[in-house]
Parts: structure tokens; C-alpha cells; sequence
């Protein structure tokens, strides 16, 4: 293996904590691995305020610039990676301060962007319906009110917990739980009207798919049936 190659590998367990105090010590090339890390929360954190694909690329790189240059400010009293996504709200949100994106259309580039749904040597019919999902899911999303929209980016789609959301948002803990509620209820909302269809008829189970199953049950207590029957006459 290339030992430049095999470097790179290494380099990439190393932890965050490790990296900036390395990128500190002057090797720069490093913080390439935090940008790798990062790139995908980032993004979809300042996606969820300015609801345009551009805009949120150009926030993640003023993100990392920022972070960056005041790395030796970074204390360790919080994760890093949470003091990361701090800065790239605070871009994100001083992009929408100077700008109103949400009289804006977003048009998405979906074929390299957005929500991490992939279709893996998948037929055609079924990258077509990976693409008609990620617009929907991206659809619904761009719909609740920015306040429920983060809440929701942060928790459900890139696991952050409870209290890191709270110090990313600087809101109380309590607060949000009571926003992630409200932001659930909200996509599941707009996620249902945006398909055209509602949470009673989705997830159907009708038609030839019932008819399978119910032959398929019928067969087998049959087949029971038969087979104590004869067990009996035997006896």
C-alpha cells in the first residue's frame, strides 16, 4: 500500500479532539478529515434554515473558514463537533438575516444533493422511486416553519441528542422536546399532503398483496389439516 495512502487511512481514526490539536501543531492537511466528517450534517443543518442547495454549500464552507480561524478558541467544554455545527447555524442564520430565502424557490439538486437516500445498483423502477421519496421527504421538510425544521434536521435525520440540539440551538432541553413533537406532527402533515394521500390510506395492505397472503395462509392450514387427518387414520 501507498504510505501516503496508509497514512491517510490512520489519520482518518483519529478523533476530533485529536485533529484540531494536530491542525494546530501545523499540520494543516488534517483538517480535510473534519470537513469529511462533517460535510453531510453541515450541510443539512444550513439547508434546513435557507432551503436552497447553493446557499447551504456556500454556509459550510464559511463554516469551516470561521472555524478554522478561531480553532485555538475551541475549549473542549462542549464536543467539537457541536461547536462546529454552532457556527454553521450562526452563518446560516446570518445569511437569513441579510436575505429573506424563504420567499425564494429552491431547486434541488437531488442527483448530488440532499437527504442520504441512495439506491445501490437498484433497477430502474426502483431509482425511480428512491428519487420521487427524496423529493417528497426534501418537499416535506422545506414546509414546517424553520424553528421546527432545525429541531427536526438535528434530531431525526443526523441523531443528534437531546441536549446537543439544545446547546446548538441554545434553547432548553425541555424546549426541545416540546418543538420535536410539534416538528413530527408538522412533517408527518406535509409528508402525507405533499404524496397526496393521508394517514389512513397509506400503507395499504389491499388488493393482489392481500390476496397473496390470504392464499398463502389458506395453503398452509390446509396442509395442517391433511396432515393431522392423517395422523389420525393412522392411529
Amino acid at each position: 500500500m501507498d504510505p501516503g495512502v496508509e497514512l491517510k487511512v490512520k489519520d482518518a481514526t483519529l478523533t476530533d479532539d485529536e485533529v484540531v490539536r494536530r491542525v494546530l501543531d501545523g499540520d494543516i492537511g488534517l483538517f480535510e478529515i473534519i470537513m469529511r466528517r462533517y460535510n453531510q450534517r453541515l450541510f443539512r443543518v444550513a439547508r434546513s434554515v435557507v432551503k436552497d442547495d447553493s446557499e447551504a454549500e456556500d454556509i459550510i464552507q464559511e463554516a469551516y473558514v470561521r472555524a478554522y480561524e478561531h480553532l485555538s478558541q475551541f475549549e473542549g467544554r462542549a464536543k467539537f463537533s457541536t461547536w462546529l455545527t454552532k457556527i454553521a447555524i450562526y452563518e446560516a442564520y446570518a445569511r437569513v438575516r441579510r436575505f429573506d430565502y424563504r420567499n425564494v424557490d429552491s431547486v434541488s439538486n437531488l442527483e448530488d444533493q440532499g437527504m442520504d437516500v441512495k439506491s445501490k445498483e437498484h433497477d430502474p423502477e426502483q431509482q425511480t422511486f428512491d428519487y420521487e421519496m427524496r423529493m417528497l421527504l426534501e418537499r416535506a421538510l422545506d414546509a414546517i416553519p424553520d424553528d421546527y425544521r432545525s429541531i427536526f434536521m438535528l434530531r431525526e435525520i443526523e441523531g443528534l441528542s437531546t441536549a446537543e440540539t439544545a446547546e446548538c440551538l441554545e434553547i432548553s432541553e425541555e424546549n426541545v422536546k416540546t418543538r420535536l413533537h410539534r416538528a413530527r406532527t408538522l412533517f408527518q402533515r406535509e409528508f402525507y399532503s405533499a404524496a397526496g394521500t393521508t394517514a389512513t390510506t397509506a400503507f395499504q395492505f389491499l388488493g393482489a398483496r392481500c390476496d397473496r397472503l390470504v392464499a398463502r395462509v389458506m395453503d398452509r392450514i390446509r396442509e395442517n389439516d391433511t396432515t393431522i387427518e392423517d395422523t389420525r387414520e393412522e392411529a
